[in-house]
């Protein structure tokens, strides 16, 4: 079990065609899609299984951790 789900969440975003912008405050980053415009803000420290399930539910993937 990973103790950082954020590198799972960041590589299938960036394979959604999610690309990160400026901004986001402390350990937050902002991700945009090229496609649809969509906006999901991710924590650098991911810890929780539920909340990388559904940043990735939000995103539009069918992949869970």
């Amino acid at each position: 079990m990973p103790d950082n789900y954020y590198r799972i969440v960041a590589d299938e975003l960036a394979r959604l065609g999610f690309k990160r912008t400026p901004g986001g405050k402390g350990s937050h980053e902002k991700w945009r899609s090229t496609a649809s415009g969509r906006r999901l803000i991710v924590p650098r420290n991911l810890k929780s299984r539920h909340t990388a399930n559904g940043i990735l539910g939000d995103a539009g993937s069918d992949k869970r951790v």
